[in-house]
């Protein structure tokens, strides 16, 4: 049943390229048929409007207490039916836990948050260059600058980052189910204690009339402080939330800013019309972002039959969605496997679809612009400090694909 599908997911042999293996999926639009690392056959969506339709069917679930809910890789199948917030819920719990958040991450509201921003990136960027060429730009630009922004963002000390990205590792990359389940439940930990220290601090403070400083106060604080209005979310479901934002708003992002880097190093004309033209930056965020398409697989099941493309998806039955694959569709993006950074198309499916559609797209753009723009402008002489071959990918079957460490000198 196996033998004429692909495995998915699949090993990166270039971190900004899909896997070689997948361009058997090109030529099966729609629809194909892939194989799962546990056997399980399921189906994958690999056309860019199937997948749009199919993003907004209710009949594809989020949900992953369902026990047909397929996990992408064996350290992740203990998790299911753990707690996800936002990413493994349906409507209308979904619709509930975004409208605590939307307003935090609206256009107007990341807008704002632009001069931090270039503060974040700046400093980090100051520390980079004292520490002297040759660095990593994952440890010491990409994690930092992301880390920065998601801590002031929740309110989390950053002095912390050390521990909430090592966890974050050991969930979303190491090898067994043992390390991805300590990751998990030392994360869950850590931020229980931090959101009982807010809920302390808030009492303090409406006991004592003091006002608000900035320091550690943030996004989770405000929804403690809310906490007792109808509808607000209970403890439980805050230190929940603050683990996906936590985890996503850190680790995609130092992925998407050291993995478009090396991919306009890699492409010397592109990075010599957008050092001539800083008009382009906002359309090479978007070429980055479909190009290199981060997030990899999303999931879903289906809970009822979904008949698309001449095909019926059965009740029970797993879907993914490749995005690498779907933001190479020629039907969407003319010249897809060209990186363009003039390419005006936001229509790119990096951030998902539907109702799903990542709440932080907003905000990643933010930090990637700012970080390409000041990274260029400061270091007109940046390079790889080793072969591109000789880097390393994320592993294959990681939420989130890059590079691991990132070379450079100037």
């Amino acid at each position: 049943m196996t033998s004429n599908v692909i495995t998915f997911p699949q090993e990166r042999t270039c971190p900004y390229q899909s896997p070689e293996g997948y361009r058997r999926l090109w030529d099966q639009r729609p629809l194909a048929r892939v194989v799962l690392y546990d056997g399980r056959v399921v189906w994958a969506v690999t056309g860019e409007a199937e997948a749009r339709r199919l993003l907004r069917d209710a009949r594809l679930s989020s949900d992953n207490t369902h026990p047909r809910y397929p996990a992408l890789a064996a350290r992740f199948a203990d998790l299911k039916g753990t707690t996800l917030p936002l990413l493994a819920v349906d409507d209308p719990e979904h619709r509930r836990q975004r409208q605590w958040l939307t307003p935090y991450f609206g256009v107007r509201r990341i807008a704002a948050l632009r001069e931090t921003v270039q503060r974040v990136v700046d400093r980090h960027l100051d520390a980079m260059l004292c520490q002297g060429s040759p660095a990593d730009l994952v440890s010491a630009f990409a994690l930092p600058v992301s880390s920065t922004v998601i801590c002031q963002l929740l309110g989390l000390p950053y002095a912390d980052h050390d521990f909430f990205e090592e966890r974050t590792r050991w969930l979303m990359r190491e090898a067994t189910a043992q390390q991805a389940r300590d990751g998990y439940d030392e994360l869950y930990a850590y931020l229980e204690t931090l959101v009982d220290r807010k809920e302390s601090q808030s009492k303090s403070r409406k006991g004592t009339g003091k006002e608000v400083g900035h320091g550690d106060y943030g996004l989770l604080d405000e929804l403690v402080e809310g906490r007792g209005h109808s509808g607000g979310p209970d403890r439980d479901e805050l230190v929940a939330l603050a683990l996906v934002l936590l985890i996503a708003g850190h680790e995609s992002t130092a992925h998407s800013i050291a993995t478009g880097v090396l991919m306009l190093l890699e492409h010397p004309r592109q990075l010599a019309a957008l050092r001539a033209d800083e008009s382009l930056f906002p359309s090479a965020v978007e070429e980055l972002l479909r190009y290199v398409s981060t997030a990899e697989g999303t999931v879903r099941v289906a809970v009822e039959d979904v008949e698309t493309g001449g095909t019926v998806i059965r009740a029970g039955e797993g879907v993914v969605f490749p995005m690498a694959v779907l933001n190479h569709d020629p039907s969407a993006h003319p010249r897809p496997d060209e990186v363009d950074v003039r390419r005006a198309d936001r229509r790119h499916l990096a951030f998902g679809f539907g109702v799903h559609q990542c709440l932080g797209q907003h905000l990643a753009r933010l930090e990637l612009e700012v970080a390409l723009r000041t990274l260029l402008a400061r270091l007109p002489g940046l390079r790889l400090a080793v072969p591109a071959a000789e880097l390393s990918c994320t592993p294959g079957d990681a939420p989130f694909q890059g590079v691991t460490t990132l070379p450079v000198t100037w």
